[in-house]
């Protein structure tokens, strides 16, 4: 990586953190020269505008999310074992308030009655996220772990409901028990995608509840 290509790159991870403080409609390239202590000048010259800036910190937002989240889930063993590492990679982006996953929830707030492109790269974003959990669930309905007719879009939809859930009741809320009451969700959904088993009969088998 050339010089300029790190001095851009640590320009961008600022501009993260900067964004999920202050959200991306305040992220300014001067509130990003306050921050990283460059010119306004010289920032103008990376990026030329404030919605050029606020685009390519989206980008390195995903790409943070997807280094810390996404990637280390799909180097889990298929299946149930890859959708449990991707919640709990996904626990801990929103516990430890790691600023890239943070800003897309942040995001998705702020945006959702705006028009224009940073808008649609985030609806991109979140359908890629879908995506991905509907790809990864899908693999545990192929390795058996979940029923063949289980619905992996829908599961992808409730997960993140989870999730969302959970960043309400861990930062706004300050619920001591957030983490415990989305593992309890967490385990719900994936008991509902198993297969069902039968009696000796052949017959659905009765819960012991």
């Amino acid at each position: 990586m050339t010089k300029g290509a790190e001095t851009r790159q640590a320009i961008l991870h600022h501009g993260v953190e900067t964004a999920y403080r202050v959200g991306l409609g305040g992220l300014t390239i001067g509130h990003l020269a306050a921050a990283t202590g460059m010119s306004k000048s010289g920032l103008f010259a990376h990026f030329r505008s404030k919605e050029v800036l606020q685009l390519e910190v989206l980008r390195q937002a995903r790409a943070d999310f997807i280094d810390s989240v996404i990637r280390p889930a799909l180097a889990a063993p298929r299946g149930e074992p890859r959708v449990r590492e991707l919640f709990e990679r996904w626990i801990v982006c929103g516990a430890t308030r790691q600023p890239g996953g943070c800003l897309f929830v942040k995001a998705a707030t702020e945006l959702d009655e705006q028009d224009g492109p940073v808008r649609d790269q985030l609806v991109r974003d979140h359908r890629d996220l879908y995506d991905a959990i509907a790809r990864m669930f899908g693999s545990g309905i192929a390795e058996g772990h979940f029923r063949a007719d289980a619905d992996p879009v829908q599961f992808a939809a409730d997960l993140d409901g989870v999730m969302l859930a959970f960043y309400h009741a861990h930062r706004l809320l300050e619920d001591e028990l957030a983490e415990t009451r989305a593992r309890h969700a967490f385990e719900a959904l994936i008991d509902a995608a198993r297969p069902r088993r039968t009696d000796s009969t052949g017959s659905p088998a009765q819960s012991a509840s």
